[in-house]
């Protein structure tokens, strides 16, 4: 199998200037680059830059694919707009991390498998990429299901326990699904650690008019500066930092309560695979019933078709001559296959023997046709 490799940068804040791109371009006269991407694909050879370095330097996403089952997946948002403290409880294993570069945090996630399936890259950076809008407006589930990924990879000691789950982690959105799926968590304990996540509720009135109420008690000099910065585009976060302030401002109703109890990393593992168990054992379950219920459906059509043959049995049988008679071996299988249906009729008016007289005499007719003899056997006509 040939090698394949996959790279994609993007620059979301600031595009590249003629500088930065002929930088880049140095570093791969095959690239796709525009004032916003960087893309390449390698099925021989290797990338020259480093991609830490680059999105230090030039990009705010990041990603990786190679056919030999490494993917990688990096974001870089400004330091000022995170909570450092509680990102640390997340980003702590190998496969997690996060680096504080000057004024600006890159998070790094890297999934490994040891499954070599060929996999194209192309889609997945534009399917991942608004994660980095949701940490900037402190939504930090991408960042816990990182760190539940570093758990199922046991990077962490089975007595460590789990950081703060964040609410809403049993309604992940479409990124976040594709994040599972990128970063190849299992869906089973996705689902366990959300039984201990808060499910919260804001309805859209109550926020448009408490927002208001908020933004009507910020002072004028206040508002004119964030007036100003606005027209003057200058910091392309102005709208997440403004959120910031407003949410911390206020308090978010939930819908019960979360449990404040920790749970241990062996904890969370033994109850994935209680999860998986008991999934497995539903779609057993319900294969069952749905098997049993085409069943009876079968049968239902299938007593409906043997009334209707009685009205005619005797017709069918003549008909059963004929295409034996025509010595045929479409018409052999037809033949038997009505031979089936008299049989189940036999046996459903309870005259199984007038049928095994005429089958037999049949047999005793026909025993030269060795291909129609054959077929009487394989289906159980004796």
């Amino acid at each position: 199998m040939s090698e394949y490799q996959y790279y994609e940068f993007r620059a979301i804040d600031q595009p590249l200037d003629e500088k930065a791109m002929d930088a880049l371009r140095n570093l791969s006269s095959r690239a796709q680059i525009t004032p916003t991407s960087f893309t390449n694909e390698y099925n021989w050879g290797d990338f020259k830059g480093s991609p830490l370095k680059l999105m230090e330097k030039y990009f705010d996403a990041f990603l990786y694919v190679a056919n030999w089952g490494t993917r990688e997946f990096m974001l870089k948002v400004p330091f000022r707009l995170v909570n450092f403290d509680l990102v640390k409880e997340y980003c702590c294993g190998e496969n997690v991390t996060a680096y504080k570069k000057g004024e600006n945090l890159i998070f790094q996630f890297i999934s490994e498998t040891d499954d070599r399936e060929w996999e194209e890259g192309e889609g997945w950076l534009s399917s991942l990429i608004t994660l980095r809008s949701d940490i900037l407006h402190g939504d930090y589930r991408c960042l816990y299901l990182g760190w539940l990924y570093c758990a199922q990879m046991e990077d962490f000691e089975g007595e460590k326990f789990e950081p703060p789950v964040p609410p809403n982690l049993g309604k992940l959105n479409g990124p976040l699904k594709n994040f599972v799926g990128f970063m190849r968590i299992n869906t089973d304990l996705v689902a366990v650690a959300a039984q201990k996540s808060a499910s919260t509720e804001v309805p859209q009135a109550v926020n448009q008019k408490a927002l208001g109420a908020w933004i009507s008690k910020l002072s004028d000099e206040e508002k004119d500066n964030i007036l100003l910065q606005l027209i003057q585009g200058q910091n392309p976060h102005l709208g997440a930092e403004l959120v910031q302030r407003y949410q911390s401002s206020i308090t978010v109703k939930q819908n019960g309560e979360a449990e404040l109890t920790s749970r241990t990393v062996t904890d969370l593992i033994s109850r994935g695979e209680m999860h998986a168990a008991e999934r497995k054992r539903r779609i057993v379950e319900q294969a069952a019933k749905e098997e049993a219920r085409k069943e009876r459906e079968r049968a239902v059509i299938r007593n409906k078709y043997l009334n209707e043959l009685a009205k005619r049995e005797d017709q069918v049988w003549k008909q059963v001559d004929e295409l034996i008679g025509a010595k045929r071996p479409s018409d052999y299988d037809s033949a038997v296959q009505l031979l089936v249906d008299l049989r189940d009729l036999g046996i459903k008016m309870k005259k199984e023997k007038p049928f095994q007289e005429k089958l037999q005499g049949l047999r005793e007719m026909h025993n030269r046709k060795p291909s129609f003899v054959r077929r009487l056997n394989e289906a159980g006509l004796r």
